[in-house]
């Protein structure tokens, strides 16, 4: 037996099934080397020495062989399993998820495409407002419930050198907007003023924070045809329904005079209403001729000018065409729900 010969018949293995093949021919039960060292019982003393000797050493040769080439044979199939099955950590973990718009910032953005084209601009203001542009301008008096800690988040202005007699707050309503515009553009003025809003009311139906979109137009010569015209323009063309029936009601505002609740025909059942259809009335907003002593406190003389105001919650707008159910889930943060409801 050529120790060498069954060396390179060893290193020649091409993967371990085959190195096992190979151990198993020399060296197993019925192998070439354990028949051998079996056959030394025929051999004389002498033979049995010398022969036996060398076996020996040629079957620790071709163990250590064996073991060598199947580490070698180990590495080579690791590698190959790393190169085969790596993963790129620099791809997501995941299928990117495609975002969606709020309903809030949907329905905002159709309120105000809508707007645009009748030829109103945007206007914005501040969040943190000061006493006088959240109530006093808007002939809104001391004594109104509206001013009442119940009802109005006030701030402290973090000034010390401040007025003492100015108090802010977290604005109300977005009228503060209409003052604003008032007091820095001359008229002719037709603008909305979208945005937050804040009051101490948490319920089924209120939220601390809640959103609404305001308008003005003022004008020589405007009555309160503009204002109801001007609505129900809006209101189909917000609900897509050119026969939808709206109805003004009398109603009171401190900076609207004469002042209306606005409502639209629906049809009431427990589990839905249906915008259009039945008997039934639901109130979706407020209106009014602007009163001639916020126009006043705006250095606009109410005998030259005239004007209307309207407002609106966007919630309550968004909930009734998109049929939402319950106003908290918008601020609810829930993944499912903007997945259910987003654009």
């Amino acid at each position: 037996m050529n120790a060498a010969e069954k060396i390179d018949i060893i290193t020649k293995s091409s993967n371990l099934r085959e190195l096992d093949d190979v151990r198993v021919a020399l060296l197993g039960k019925n192998g070439e080397l354990t028949q051998a060292l079996k056959g030394l019982g025929q051999a004389t003393p002498e033979e049995r020495k010398t022969r036996g000797k060398e076996l020996n050493m040629l079957k620790v040769q071709l163990e250590e062989a064996i073991a060598e080439r199947k580490e070698a044979l180990l590495a080579a199939e690791e590698a190959g399993k790393l190169a085969e099955e790596k993963i790129d950590v620099s791809l997501p973990s995941y299928p990117q998820v495609k975002g969606s718009l709020h309903p809030i910032t949907q329905v905002m953005e159709e309120m105000e495409r809508i707007f645009a084209g009748m030829g109103f601009g945007v206007r914005t203001g501040p969040l943190v407002e000061d006493d006088y542009h959240n109530f006093t301008a808007l002939n809104i008096p001391p004594s109104h419930p509206a001013r009442q800690m119940h009802d109005t988040f006030y701030v402290s202005s973090g000034d010390d050198a401040g007025d003492e007699d100015t108090q802010y707050v977290l604005r109300t309503h977005t009228s503060p907007v209409q003052v604003r515009t008032m007091q820095s553009e001359e008229p002719p003025i037709r603008i909305i003023a979208p945005g937050s809003t804040f009051r101490c009311d948490s319920d089924l139906t209120h939220t601390p924070m809640f959103h609404q979109v305001e308008g003005l137009v003022i004008d020589k010569g405007i009555h309160m045809g503009h204002l109801k015209g001007c609505v129900s323009e809006f209101l189909r063309a917000f609900f897509g329904m050119e026969d939808l029936p709206i109805r003004f009601r009398p109603s009171f505002f401190p900076f609207t005079e004469p002042s209306a609740e606005v409502d639209i025909g629906c049809k009431r059942s427990r589990e839905s209403i249906t915008i259009g259809a039945g008997g039934d009335w639901l109130e979706v907003m407020g209106c009014g001729m602007v009163h001639p002593n916020v126009l006043r406190e705006c250095k606009l003389d109410p005998d030259e000018w005239q004007g209307f105001a309207f407002g609106m919650g966007v919630e309550r707008l968004a909930m009734l065409k998109y049929n939402i159910p319950d106003l908290r889930t918008f601020f609810e943060s829930d993944v499912r729900w903007l997945k259910h409801y987003g654009f």
